[in-house]
C-alpha cells in the first residue's frame, strides 16, 4: 500500500470493465474517479488534476483521439494509458500519434494494466517537481519560473500565486480559494492583495512574452487558460 494516495481517473463507457478496473485500482490503494464519456472525462480531468487517466477507445461526447488531444492542448503531461479493441493496431497508432503514453488491447489481465499503471507513475515522479502550461514551467523545487527557456523572477508570494493557478489550469479560482491556499487565511479584512498581486505577475509574464494567461471572471476569481482577457 502507498503512503501517498495517486489518484486515477478512468473514463471507459463500459460499465463491467470500468467497475472491475476501479475494484483493482482500489485494491492496490489508488483513489479512482469515473467518467461514463468523453465530455465528462475531460471535466473531470480539470477539476481533479489526477496522477494519471486511463481512457477506453470507444467514447461517446468526444472521440478518443479527440480526448487526448484536448489534455495535450494545455501542455497536460499527465500519462495517459488507451485501452484499444483486440487486433486493431491503428487504434493504438492513433491513439499514441494523439498524445497517449501507452496502449492496452482488450482482452487483458487487470493485473498488466495495474502493473503499466505502476510504471507509469514510476516514471511520473521523476519530474513531479514541474509543472508547465503552454510554454511557461515552474520548478517548484528550484522555485524557479521560466518561459520560453528565460528565467522570470518573482517574489516568495509571486511565485506561490503562479504556482496555485499552474496546479489548476483551466479552472476557475474563486477569490476565497486563492486566499485560503496561498495566503492561508479567509477573506475577511482583506482588500485588493489578490488583484495586486495577479498585476505583478501579469506584467512579469507578458515582459517575457507569455501574454494573456491569466484571466479575471469578474465576480467569481482567475483562470489560467490561453486566450484574449
Amino acid at each position: 500500500m502507498k503512503t501517498v494516495t495517486s489518484h486515477v481517473l478512468l473514463v471507459e463507457n463500459d460499465n463491467q470493465i470500468s467497475q472491475l478496473i476501479a475494484q483493482e485500482l482500489s485494491c492496490e490503494g489508488y483513489q479512482v474517479s469515473l467518467a461514463e464519456d468523453g465530455i465528462s472525462g475531460l471535466l473531470a480531468a480539470r477539476q481533479t488534476n489526477p496522477h494519471l487517466i486511463i481512457v477506453g477507445w470507444a467514447l461517446s461526447g468526444v472521440s478518443c483521439v479527440e480526448f487526448c488531444h484536448r489534455l495535450r492542448s494545455t501542455y497536460n503531461d499527465v500519462p495517459i494509458i488507451v485501452l484499444t479493441h483486440e487486433g486493431q493496431i491503428f487504434e493504438r497508432i492513433m491513439g499514441l500519434d494523439a498524445g497517449a503514453n501507452d496502449c492496452l488491447s482488450k482482452p487483458f489481465a487487470v493485473e498488466e494494466l495495474t502493473a503499466r499503471v505502476r510504471a507509469h507513475l514510476r516514471q511520473g515522479t521523476k519530474e513531479a517537481h514541474l509543472l508547465q502550461f503552454e510554454q511557461l514551467v515552474l520548478n517548484q523545487k528550484a522555485r524557479q519560473v521560466h518561459y520560453n527557456n528565460r528565467e522570470i523572477e518573482l517574489t516568495a508570494k509571486e511565485f506561490d500565486l503562479l504556482e496555485y493557478l499552474m496546479r489548476h489550469p483551466q479552472q476557475v479560482l474563486t477569490r476565497e480559494q486563492i486566499l485560503a491556499n496561498v495566503w492561508s487565511h479567509d477573506a475577511s479584512g482583506i482588500s485588493n492583495v489578490i488583484e495586486v498581486y495577479i498585476r505583478y505577475l501579469r506584467i512579469k509574464l507578458e515582459a517575457q512574452g507569455a501574454k494573456q494567461l491569466i484571466h479575471t471572471v469578474r465576480s467569481v476569481g482567475y483562470v489560467l487558460r490561453m486566450g484574449t482577457y
